[in-house]
């Protein structure tokens, strides 16, 4: 299925020197312990900017309790704070002697290095502008994290936990208010979304802005999840009140400026459009991908790898008497054969609860024949809240806090079952929940040698690349360990969504740097997926949104599959699967480029 190993191996390969010696550590030497004090600081940080990632990561306890009751500054102060904060943990870091480091602390270092360096780049192509390069759209903003956030993150086992939600309901507003002044500096700068990006941002508020106190989740979550604790305390008056009289009015504000940026917006969906546009969408390529890929060729992996994959569905497709037409066209039947369908029932929510709990349950089974270690956490599989539903995707997952007080869940959206064909499930649990994010999220916040700080990182998808490529590459595992042979439709689904993400890196690359408009965009992905125009445009518009961030996924599975080839030659009969998993999780999420050091550690390791 894989084309240009070594070319991707090349633009991997980025400049790092080489980790000496096993993954076992000696003493800590002097350079250790600056790393590790670098570390602390550099957490204390990053959870005093995020009380919203403290909440997350179950830290919002003890010295930092506070932070339960406020949410992130998102003002432009706080912005241009954070950048220069950056710049001087970036300074401490090349401070430190890396050749003294310990081959553990050395992959640490280089890890953060990465992430520093990386971002860094990145804000010197924004300048003054305060998002990357939109902060409000369909997919992010406060008017939808805050939400949710409250929701399904905010503990409330006790009254102080009511009263901190209802705090951070009060700073909500000025939450609200931070973006929208943010909007209007960016707008001022001609940083301006898309027309399409903002009409879908606008009619996603304006559906916010509409809903009576009595049904927002803003008020809600707090009145039933504290009934449901036996709190005392008048939460329906006290959160409608903030609702009616502060929330609704600064969500009305941001309309007003969406509305009126709305008129200086254009149609061009890319962001070459943006002064410095080529090289900061370059920037955010190597910092998605964690790569040195030019635009150009993430492009020509993507068509060669889409032609591959293209290849063995149409192969897939034959076996099923399925012969006729592209393989978009025939997989386009396929969403449209009824027989894949639930209906929208209560019964059907119920059985696909079901049925995905079984094969969670089947997966665990399968685990002991590749993996040595396994998560104490468990994962649990939830319903995305009715309330969020219609603005949330198919499935995604949380990983544990801390504290273990919060397990893994994999969140599955029941808005509409008729909507969604029953052969694109099974991959979806597979990526989201175990062997794929759950698996790699867990290990990493268990791992006994991991500092908090990257363990907290992995909270905020930094390193997208490793954390998606996993995931994808945990799909490619269910397949070869026998997940679909008795689901010959689920790997369909599968090969399909392998697809997806070759094609993803083609669209992407098409609109931000090729200069594709987003009808062509819609076109090219269409025909290639088969998947109903609605949803085809929804992905592109999530790309236009989002530049780079798509690019990851398949990146990131094709460099595992290919270190795991590599591994394999070398070791020959030494190869163990479940060690090599050990390698590839225990040290924490990394850049690629780092990754590629890690292995060959083990393999060196491994030799006699």
């Amino acid at each position: 299925m894989l084309h240009r190993r070594d070319f991707l191996r090349a633009t991997v390969a980025v400049a790092l020197a080489p980790v000496s010696g096993a993954l076992a550590q000696s003493a800590p030497s002097a350079a250790d312990l600056s790393l590790a004090r670098v570390f602390d600081a550099a957490l204390d940080i990053i959870l005093r900017r995020s009380p919203e990632l403290a909440t997350e990561v179950g830290l919002d306890r003890g010295p930092r309790a506070g932070a339960r009751a406020r949410l992130d500054d998102r003002s432009l102060g706080a912005i241009r704070n954070n950048r220069s904060e950056d710049i001087e943990t970036l300074r401490l870091m090349k401070g430190i002697d890396r050749n003294a480091l310990a081959s553990r602390s050395a992959i640490q270092f280089d890890t953060y290095l990465y992430i520093l360096e990386s971002q860094i780049a990145v804000n010197s192509r924004l300048g003054d502008i305060s998002g990357t390069p939109y902060f409000v759209s369909q997919l992010d903003g406060a008017y939808q994290k805050i939400p949710s956030f409250l929701e399904t993150k905010h503990p409330i086992e006790t009254k102080a936990d009511a009263d901190a939600y209802i705090e951070r309901l009060e700073a909500f507003p000025n939450t609200l208010d931070q973006e929208t002044e943010r909007l209007r500096y960016d707008g001022s700068m001609g940083v301006v979304p898309p027309d399409f990006i903002v009409d879908l941002t606008l009619r996603l508020i304006g559906e916010l802005a509409r809903e009576p106190a009595a049904r927002s989740t803003l008020v809600t979550s707090v009145v039933e999840r504290a009934a449901a604790k036996s709190i005392d305390g008048n939460y329906v008056r006290i959160a409608t009140n903030i609702h009616e009289r502060r929330i609704l009015p600064a969500l009305e504000r941001q309309i007003a400026t969406l509305q009126a940026l709305r008129a200086r917006a254009g149609s061009a969906a890319g962001i070459w459009q943006l002064r410095d546009g080529e090289a900061l969408y370059n920037a955010l390529l190597m910092q998605t991908t964690t790569t040195s890929m030019s635009a150009r060729e993430v492009h020509e992996f993507g068509l060669d790898l889409t032609r591959s994959i293209a290849a063995d569905t149409d192969a897939a497709l034959r076996a099923h008497g399925m012969t006729h037409g592209s393989v978009g066209a025939r997989l386009r039947s396929l969403f449209e054969d009824r027989s894949f369908r639930f209906p929208n029932t209560d019964d059907s929510k119920a059985k696909i609860l079901q049925d995905v709990s079984e094969r969670i349950r089947r997966v665990y089974a399968e685990l002991p024949r590749s993996f040595r270690t396994v998560p104490k956490a468990e994962v649990i599989m939830k319903r995305v809240p009715p309330a969020l539903e219609a603005g949330a995707f198919l499935g995604y997952y949380d990983a544990p806090s801390f504290d273990g007080s919060r397990p893994g869940i994999f969140w599955i959206n029941l808005h509409d079952t008729s909507a969604v064909p029953s052969w694109l499930l099974p991959t979806l649990l597979y990526h989201e929940a175990i062997p794929g994010h759950h698996l790699q999220a867990a290990l990493s916040q268990e791992a006994a040698n991991l500092p908090l700080l990257l363990k907290a990182l992995d909270f905020s998808g930094t390193l997208n690349a490793y954390l998606e490529g996993w995931a994808v590459y945990a799909e490619q595992l269910a397949d070869e360990w026998g997940l679909y042979d008795n689901d010959p439709w689920g790997r369909i689904g599968y090969l399909h969504d392998a697809l997806l993400r070759g094609g993803r890196l083609v669209v992407d690359t098409g609109i931000h740097a090729m200069r594709w408009d987003r009808a062509r965009a819609v076109r090219y992905l269409g025909d290639l997926l088969g998947d109903p125009e609605n949803t085809i445009a929804s992905e592109i518009d999530r790309y236009c949104a989002w530049p780079g961030q798509a690019c990851s996924y398949m990146i990131g599975k094709v460099t595992c599959l290919r270190l795991r080839e590599r591994a394999q030659r070398e070791l020959g009969s030494r190869f163990d699967i479940r060690s090599f998993h050990d390698a590839m999780l225990l040290s924490g999420s990394v850049p690629l480029a780092v990754l590629e050091h890690v292995i060959d550690d083990y393999i060196r390791h491994q030799m006699p």
